[in-house]
């Protein structure tokens, strides 16, 4: 049951994303109620499992690499849950909100789905219990992030923030990624409980410091801490909902969650302090002094959100057992205050159709519910007492108080300060309540609709039970969790909101009236609204110093691009011929000595092979020869080397492969064929068809002597590798265990659907990408008019005056056998390919080579009748069976799972048919069934996209070369 539950926490939000995905944008109530519903259900779950966390954590383990420790592992703790929760109750309060702040003329659907997307992602990042495991969903939230910031992707500010916060957080991932891999080889395992009780270990370990600086990095640009901050920002200009989702409980939350998780393992040394603290304090300082002079009021708590959770960082770096507790309890209440001013940011935006604060004044006239429920969450922010942000706050002085004991007071003054700002900027927040109403206001002011409001009220409804009751409310969520992250280390504390006249008290009022004076003194002084930057700090600009160096790496790579690349092909093949030389001189250390010809008998020297072989490379000379002006003549050459490839194969007794050879060869040469259409004509200059001029000699001669000298320079690395001391064979190893294990004796079909199953899915996955790109590419293409021949297939509907041309005779040639005949091959064909592919688990065969004898057999049809005829006939639909190729391989995969066994694995069975005798059916038939769709399906998108090409084209460059068409051969 476990097991089930922790799993529905993360599939639950994906499969909410999915079903939103597929509805229709024009309406809101169907995916909120859709979004809504997954979400409730994911949050009834959890909240069922709290019971269970006092005595147990909470594990679901399913394997996928487990020889590399890489299973998938969720693992819910007290931490864990909490974060949970609030990923998935604000979420929910935000799928609430949205309903009624999207416009109509929004795709909401998609807006869901990218929200329960990130929420998914999040949620896997909580419950990971593999690092690795951790990382992919950690960059799975920057992408998903990205979707969100850049929601409203027609405007520019949009596009900007979400590169800019997708560009940080990505490359932060990467270092968490390097870092992790160091932790792991530390400790020699990935798994989050082995890693949290090596913690002495890590720490003594020499690699400690640089595992340290990369897991921060990871964690410092993803909480947005100096001096990273600049990304948040930038990021208000996601809609209001997204900001109060991302800024409150979840993007900006992975971050300190990291350092509270990994604090076990990493924290409790100087360098910890030093890093951690260093970064925090630089920002909680900043950001609050930055938060005080915007214009904006999403960039108001943009800036507080980065000084609050550098108050989180700086109770991390700090690593005592009560700052811990203290870190986590703000955690809490920064996430309630915080979403529900964003919330409220919102509604004044939607509602007056600005959040410029220079403007907007007196709205507790027109809006006082609104009003009263921001005052109480900004005073909650501010830290004013019987609200949760005092508590946590005055917990925060008194860590601050104590670290530096009576004689360092640096960090105190520095918690003061952020204090004293966050005071002065929830002051600015809530004028825009007071004061006499504005006149010039975009919309008429008034109060939202009732469910709109609703998510704020519980959250501020919250903010007051927290900090007047804080035992009962959150005393026992605050108690699993602190001591989930350390454990026996769990010190006594007391949450009651009066502790007596102490030093943190004394801060706190402290705070609160230097806060109210200083906000005074800058409104004499008309600082506030008239200022257009910070004082002091406006060059610490860093979101500028971001493009600059987005700048330069543009510049560097433009440089680069114009030095070492070039428009022209046959440049880059030069440079690729010179690197095959150089290769083996590099690579290979001795260089192997030339092998002994003579010790060649006459029964290992096969005078046939070496005609044949002599052929092959007599067919690639004559098709670097004909290239410049017969390229008709040259495609045929170069299918000749093909197959004296595949006779090679048969000859060296691999029928497999000379199979698969020689229906490659067959369809790319048609398809290379159809693309040949599209190349301007090349033309021999009068009277240089026989002699070319000196120049064009010595380059012909360059380049040949390049080619034949890379070549040789591969032959001669891969002589080496087969010369040295060959490792053991792992050839054995499948020929003895493709019957017993993958229940087929073709040892080469059994590799590629059950050993290495995942690597065909992979392939297939790219040749399908590929595919779907050439199509989309030539969709949009249009070739210029000189550069199209005629259609072989159609040039019956040609023009009489351009069918009677030598062109269009010569090309046509080859279709005086009748149409009738050829369209009998397609059952034919089909029926060899059925026969291949059902013998392919034991014999010659297999779901890649029959789907290229079935393309072959519809290309045939288009060669005869054209693609209308084609598809008005048959009704090929290439994206399906790509479509369909691909969920054939993903849910056998997937079947596996259900069963019990690794991701793939497959099984074997035998039905006895009437007529048919006993069939063998593996699982993995219905894996190369989707290898089959797939291969049939992305060769037919190829040979649409050509050939509707060829035809939308045909008739202009009929009328184009009406009166003359040059030769055939001079066409190819």
């Amino acid at each position: 049951m476990t097991s089930l539950a922790l799993l529905l926490l993360v599939l639950l939000p994906f499969a909410g994303a999915f079903v939103c995905a597929c509805l229709p944008n024009g309406s809101r109530n169907r995916p909120a109620v859709a979004a809504g519903a997954f979400t409730l259900v994911a949050l009834a779950t959890a909240i069922f499992q709290f019971d269970r966390l006092d005595t147990e954590v909470l594990t679901s383990r399913h394997e996928w690499l487990p020889t590399f420790g890489l299973d998938i592992i969720l693992r819910m703790d007290g931490l864990a849950w909490l974060f949970s929760v609030m990923v998935l109750g604000i979420g929910l309060l935000v799928v609430l909100y949205a309903r009624y702040y999207m416009s109509k003329r929004d795709p909401v659907a998609r807006f869901y789905a990218y929200m329960l997307a990130f929420m998914g992602a999040m949620m896997g990042v909580v419950l990971s219990g593999n690092l690795i495991q951790l990382v992919v969903f950690w960059e799975l939230t920057s992408l998903t992030s990205f979707l969100l910031i850049g929601y409203w992707q027609e405007r520019n500010d949009a596009r900007r923030g979400a590169r800019m916060a997708f560009t940080v957080t990505t490359a932060g991932g990467l270092c968490l990624l390097a870092g992790v891999l160091v932790v792991g080889h530390i400790v020699g395992s990935y798994e989050l409980d082995v890693v949290l009780a090596a913690g002495d270990q890590i720490r003594a370990h020499a690699l400690y410091l640089p595992a340290l600086i990369l897991i921060a990095l990871g964690a410092l640009t993803k909480s947005a801490q100096f001096p990273f901050h600049f990304w948040l920002p930038h990021a208000m200009a996601a809609p209001t909902p997204v900001s109060a989702y991302l800024h409150s409980a979840t993007m900006v939350k992975a971050g300190v969650f990291l350092l509270i998780r990994l604090f076990p393992a990493l924290g409790g040394t100087e360098e910890w302090t030093w890093l951690i603290v260093g970064a925090g304090v630089s920002t909680l300082v900043l950001g609050s002094f930055f938060a005080i002079f915007q214009h904006d009021m999403k960039g108001l708590l943009a800036y507080s959100t980065i000084s609050h959770l550098g108050l989180i960082t700086v109770l991390m770096g700090i690593g005592s057992p009560m700052s811990v507790v203290a870190a986590i309890f703000h955690v809490m209440n920064h996430a309630i205050f915080k979403a529900s001013l964003f919330m409220a940011v919102g509604i004044i935006d939607h509602e007056t159709g600005t959040r410029d604060m220079r403007i907007l004044r007196g709205l507790r006239r027109a809006m006082p519910v609104t009003a009263a429920l921001a005052i109480v969450a900004s005073a909650s922010m501010a830290g004013v007492p019987l609200m949760n942000g005092f508590l946590s706050k005055e917990m925060f002085f008194a860590e601050t108080a104590h670290v530096g004991g009576t004689e360092d007071w640096s960090m105190s003054y520095a918690a003061l300060a952020m204090g004293i700002f966050s005071v002065a900027y929830s002051l600015r927040f809530i004028s825009v309540f007071f004061g006499r109403l504005a006149k010039d206001l975009p919309l008429e002011p008034h109060e939202p609709a009732r469910w709109m409001r609703f998510p704020v009220e519980c959250l501020v409804v919250l903010c007051i039970a927290v900090g007047m009751f804080p035992e009962r409310v959150v005393g026992d969520i605050l108690a699993v969790a602190s001591s989930s992250v350390l454990g026996v280390a769990m010190p006594e504390y007391d949450l009651a909101i009066w502790h007596g006249f102490n030093l943190p008290l004394l801060m706190s009022g402290a705070a609160l009236v230097l806060g109210a004076g200083l906000y005074y003194f800058l409104l004499r002084r008309h600082d506030l609204r008239e200022r257009t930057q910070v004082p002091v700090l406006h060059r610490l600009k860093g979101a500028q110093a971001y493009e600059n160096t987005m700048l330069g790496l543009a510049t560097g790579a433009n440089w680069l691009i114009r030095w070492t690349g070039t428009k022209r092909l046959q440049p880059q093949l030069l440079v690729l011929m010179a690197l095959m030389v150089a290769a083996p001189l590099l690579l290979v250390d001795p260089l192997p000595s030339l092998p002994d010809l003579t010790a060649f008998t006459s029964r290992e020297f096969s005078p046939l092979f070496a005609v044949l072989w002599l052929i092959g490379a007599g067919c690639a000379v004559g098709a670097a020869y004909k290239a410049k002006y017969h390229r008709l003549a040259a495609l045929s050459m170069v299918g000749g080397t093909g197959i004296v490839t595949a006779i090679t194969f048969v000859w060296l007794s691999a029928p497999d492969l000379a199979l698969t050879q020689l229906m490659v060869e067959t369809v790319t040469t048609v398809l290379i064929l159809l693309g040949l259409r599209w190349l301007p004509p090349r033309f021999a200059p009068p009277g240089l068809k026989d002699k070319a001029p000196p120049s064009t000699w010595l380059r012909r001669s360059r380049d040949g002597l390049i080619a034949a000298a890379g070549g040789l320079g591969l032959a001669a690395a891969s002589y080496a590798i087969l010369m040295r001391s060959p490792p053991p064979s792992i050839g054995d190893f499948f020929v003895l265990r493709a019957l017993p294990e993958g229940g087929g004796s073709n040892v080469v079909n059994v590799l590629l659907v059950d050993f290495r199953g995942f690597d065909t899915m992979g392939e297939i996955t790219v040749l399908s990408a590929v595919a779907l790109t050439v199509y989309a590419l030539l969709r949009r293409f249009r070739p210029a008019t000189e550069s199209i021949a005629i259609p072989v297939q159609q040039a019956s509907d040609v023009d009489p005056a351009v069918s009677q041309t030598p062109a269009v005779q010569a090309a046509s040639g080859y279709l005086m056998i009748p149409a009738v005949y050829l369209r009998l091959l397609l059952p034919v064909m089909g029926v060899m390919a059925a026969y291949f592919f059902m013998r392919g688990h034991n014999l010659p065969g297999g779901g890649f080579v029959a789907g290229l004898i079935f393309a072959t057999a519809l290309i045939v049809q288009y060669m005869v009748a054209g693609t209308d005829w084609v598809e008005s006939h048959l009704r090929l639909r290439p994206h399906r069976w790509i479509a369909w190729g691909l969920w054939c391989a993903c849910l056998t995969g997937i079947g596996a799972w259900f069963l019990g066994y690794p991701f793939l694995t497959s099984h074997t069975a035998h039905l006895t048919l009437p007529l048919l005798d006993e069939i063998h059916v593996p699982s993995a038939f219905v894996f190369d069934l989707g290898v089959f769709l797939v291969v049939v399906g992305s060769t037919m998108l190829t040979l649409v996209a050509l050939a509707h090409q060829s035809l939308r084209s045909h008739r202009v460059a009929a009328d184009a070369t009406r009166a003359t068409i040059p030769p055939a051969k001079e066409i190819f």
